[in-house]
């Protein structure tokens, strides 16, 4: 996944439709726990095996919500001047220190 080019289709679209004004890092936070949320939502009520079990349409649901997560977070770490690569691989060497 190319996220130098995720993020510069994501700009176009934000562009096009004028959204940069909405974009501050508050309310992308906000915007990806809500995303979050959603995805939650999908779980909500079912076992530890139907939730490894999900039926096909939920099952592209829930590939939505984690997509329109990923994009939000791709959105935060440009208007925060973070690299999305950088921070992610700086997390898990952080976790490989403490965990293995």
């Amino acid at each position: 996944m190319n996220l130098v080019e995720l993020t510069e289709r994501l700009h176009a679209i934000r562009d096009r439709n004028d959204w940069r004004q909405f974009h501050s890092p508050k309310n992308l936070a906000m915007a990806a726990s809500v995303e979050m949320s959603e995805l939650v939502e999908i779980f909500q009520w079912l076992t530890e095996d139907q939730s490894r079990q999900l039926p096909a349409d939920t099952l592209a649901h829930a590939g939505q919500e984690i997509g329109d997560i990923v994009l939000y977070l791709l959105l935060l770490c440009s208007e925060l001047g973070l690299d999305m690569n950088e921070v992610v691989r700086s997390k898990l060497a952080d976790s490989e220190r403490r965990f293995s």
